[in-house]
This record gives C-alpha cells, structure tokens and sequence, in this order.
C-alpha cells in the first residue's frame, strides 16, 4: 500500500512539473518576433564557441569522476577509469532524459554495486558523500557570492525576490547539514522515531560522516574539485554567449555570470520544473536581462543552448547505457526499488551498531 501510495504522489509530482513546464516555456517562447530574433542570432553562432561548451561539460565530469575516484578510494575501493567514466555518462543520461524518473544517483548506485560486489556500504555512501560534498560546495560558492555581490544582485525588486527564495533554500540545506552532523556527532540517529521521514538518510550520513571524518585531505581535494566543476558548468553557459558575438549583441562577462549562476542553480535544485526546462530559460531572463541589460533574445538561447550542450553528454551516456556490462537492464521502478531496499538495509545497520554501544555505555 505505501509503495502506490509513493508511485501516485510521484505521477501527480511529474505532472505538475510538466504542467509548469510547459506553460514557463509558452511565456518565454509565445512572441514570434522574439522567436524570430533568437532563431536569427543562433543561424549566426560561432559553432566553436558551441563546441568549447560541450568541451567544458567534459571537464565537468572529468573533475566529478576524479573526485568519486578519491571517495571510493578512502573506502579501499578500486574502479577503473574507463568503468567509472561510464557510470558518470550513465547518470547524466538518466538525469536528462528520464523525466520524473529514477534519477542518475540511484542508477550509479545500483551499478556501483554490481562493480564492487562484497563492499555494498561502503559504495553506496561514496554516491551520497559524492553528492554531499558537491551540495556544500555550491552552498560556500552561493553564499560568498550573494554576500559579495549583495547589492547588485537585490537592485530590482524581482531579482531580490529570486534571490530571497535561493537564500530560504540554502538555509535549509544548510540546516539540513547541520542535524545531521549533529546526529552523527552525538550518535542519536537510533533516537530517532522509526517513521520519522529521512531517518535512513540521515542514518547513511550518518554513517558516511565517520567512514570520511579521518580522510581530511583527500575531502578537502574533493572539495576544491566540486569548486571547479561548478565553474566548469557556469561556462558551459557562457560559452553560448561568446558564440553570438557574431550578431553584436550585449553579453553578460564571465564574472557577472558566475554571481548569478550559483542563485538559478539552488532555484533549479527544487522540483518545480522537469529537469529545470522553462524554469531555467525565466531564470536567464530575469537575471540577466534585469542585471546586465542582456536582451532576452540572448538570454534565453544562452540557457537553451548550454541545457542541450549538457544534454548532449548525457545522449552518449544513453548509448553507453546500451552496451553497458553488467548487461541486465532492470525497468526503472525496479532499480528504484532495489537500491531502496540496500539503503534501507545499511541505515538499519548503523541504527543497529549505535543501539549496541549506547547499551555497553
């Protein structure tokens, strides 16, 4: 019963993405003389500047499989690059072109598994310290720039609105961080009521703090690697930019687009829109057309251009999905299920070993 009852709220969820999705994309594409324009200034792109955004979506996933590659091996666990790489590709895939779906994290994990056979903890924590330490480190990056661009960013009413709702949902990833080192810290997650929503979460991180605390330089390299990847998405946005130079067009600069990219990217972490289509593209041209005088017939190509440059990456990650071994390809809910069902089991494992030492203290 709670598994239809989970499947229904998510049907009901990726309807309402779609719903918002679509009627974003109808307000930002409905006037056909913007169309027109934008459809103008794209026949005109440089097609190098295009293909170094696709290059520098490269350099964010090279940077993202050296920092998985440092947590995996924190645990003693060996995955070659070529098999690593894969997994990476596969993730972008699902993350891109499954919408509403199992998304790229639970598909690395139940892979990973299959790769690493008799360190199933372990291997599954590097995923949720991989995400973790990228969330932290667009927290850090989001803050420093919110508070050194302060003014310009909140200098018209609808921008300080967006930039506002960024700062509410920083907060509470923050706090979310927070309780859980706590948790961690004072070994209270077996305190926690059995059906408390996100018990086995923070039970994993729980359990991901200690088997990372010891390990400082490498989670700091981590760290200084989500830094750059995070830089490397931004100028797969800006690349775009620089492609239209050819039509005389006024462009953000590099560090214009690096204060805002970090607002619009917490904006797009919620679910409000599939894969962040239509919501991004409003985003772009809020943003940049209020702050930098960026027209919207550039804005909004800008962020069309680098979500497919991005989604182009994750297009090959389908076609190594294809021929990818381990061959079996489960159906989605499946895989959901399965790696449900392992993270379940290892939050009982933690759950169970603070239970032991509270009773020996």
């Amino acid at each position: 019963m709670d598994r239809n009852i989970r499947r229904v709220k998510k049907t009901i969820l990726t309807a309402l993405q779609a719903c918002v999705t679509l009627a974003v994309l109808f307000l930002v594409f409905r006037d056909p003389q913007k169309r027109h324009e934008m459809a103008d200034i794209i026949r005109h792109a440089d097609h190098m500047w295009l293909f170094a955004g696709f290059a520098c979506y490269g350099v964010v996933e090279i940077l993202a499989g050296v920092r998985w590659q440092i947590l995996l091996r924190i645990q003693g666990i060996s995955l070659g690059w070529v098999r690593l790489s894969m997994l990476l590709l596969i993730g972008v895939f699902f993350n891109y072109f499954i919408p509403g779906g199992t998304g790229g994290d639970v598909v690395k994990i139940f892979y990973l598994l299959k790769e690493t056979p008799g360190k199933r903890s372990a291997a599954l924590l590097t995923v949720l310290m991989d995400r973790l330490v990228g969330l932290i480190a667009l927290i850090f990056m989001a803050g420093f720039l919110i508070a050194t661009r302060w003014s310009w960013l909140v200098s018209t009413p609808n921008t300080a609105k967006a930039v506002w709702s960024c700062l509410i949902i920083l907060g509470a990833a923050v706090f979310g961080v927070g309780f859980s080192l706590i948790v961690s810290r004072f070994g209270l997650v077996h305190k926690l009521p059995a059906r408390l929503p996100g018990r086995d979460r923070l039970a994993e991180m729980a359990l991901a703090y200690d088997l990372h605390a010891r390990a400082w330089r490498p989670m700091l390299l981590a760290f200084a690697l989500s830094i750059g990847a995070h830089i490397a998405y931004f100028a797969v946005f800006y690349c775009p930019a620089l492609s239209f130079h050819a039509s005389n067009v006024r462009i953000p600069t590099f560090g214009e687009l690096c204060a805002i990219m970090p607002v619009v990217n917490t904006i797009l972490g919620m679910p409000i829109s599939i894969g962040g289509l239509g919501l991004r593209e409003g985003l772009f041209k809020l943003f940049f057309g209020q702050l930098c005088g960026v027209a919207d017939t550039v804005a909004i190509p800008m962020s069309s251009a680098g979500y497919l440059l991005t989604g182009a990456w994750g297009a090959i990650g389908g076609v190594i999905y294809l021929f990818y071994r381990p061959s079996e390809h489960l159906k989605l809910r499946e895989i959901s299920q399965s790696v449900a069902g392992m993270e379940h089991a290892v939050a009982e494992e933690e759950i169970a070993l603070e239970t032991a030492k509270s009773k020996e203290l």
